[in-house]
């Protein structure tokens, strides 16, 4: 029998295990998740001006011009937008606290990196299907392939991959535009073999949620979002 998850607690969970896989990744330094490397360049860049420019801040920050091109992109702004962006401001302020919390932890050994690297990989897969499994506004990411792929009837997954690939060629760009051409920063062997992964591995562990959990709503709120 499969046990109750409530889509309110995989709201919560969601954005704890992306900001705690991302930090992980951080540490890891064999590159971060294409999704988050562009507003982690944003940081390093930014922050050589303004030392407080944290990396979460520069998540809710980038995340609002993502909002601004999804409703470029559907002629419209819809009211889940603005819950969008307040739980990027969520997620920016717990990735600040578990990166915190993570620089305490010695990894200066290759292995210990690349169970960082592993661990961040997957802990954050398992949080975008927690989250595509609630129906309080995800991240601008997430949210982003969501309301794509609602649009034009394509799978999730697979529509996760193809923004996964162009956030990664933009991070690459990006790097080169700030800190000189064929010099990556933050783009590094991992956040390919993420951006090739990343769409599976949100299946896998959207299959296994799915086969042990059963998600329902604890409160009716749920127009409130829509």
């Amino acid at each position: 029998m499969k046990r109750t998850f409530f889509t309110e607690a995989a709201y919560a969970f969601g954005i704890i295990a992306l900001a705690l896989g991302t930090a992980l990744m951080e540490k890891a330094d064999f590159g971060l998740s294409m999704v988050v490397a562009p507003a982690y360049l944003v940081h390093l860049k930014v922050s050589e001006y303004i030392s407080w420019f944290s990396f979460g801040i520069a998540e809710y920050c980038f995340q609002a011009f993502v909002l601004i091109i999804l409703s470029l992109v559907l002629k419209q702004f819809k009211k889940k937008f603005l819950f969008s962006f307040i739980t990027a401001f969520i997620y920016g302020n717990v990735l600040d606290l578990m990166i915190s919390l993570v620089n305490k932890i010695d990894s200066a050994s290759f292995f210990g990196r690349l169970l960082f690297y592993i661990s961040g990989l997957v802990v954050c897969a398992l949080g975008v299907s927690l989250l595509f499994k609630t129906y309080i506004s995800p991240e601008a990411y997430e949210l982003f392939v969501k309301e794509i792929s609602c649009k034009y009837g394509s799978d999730i997954n697979k529509t996760k991959t193809v923004y996964d690939c162009i956030s990664c060629m933009t991070a690459i760009v990006m790097s080169f535009i700030f800190f000189g051409l064929w010099h990556f920063e933050g783009v590094k062997a991992g956040t390919v073999i993420c951006a090739l992964l990343n769409g599976w591995t949100i299946g896998k562990c959207t299959k296994i949620l799915d086969n042990f959990f059963e998600f329902k709503d604890a409160f009716s709120f749920r127009n409130i979002f829509s």
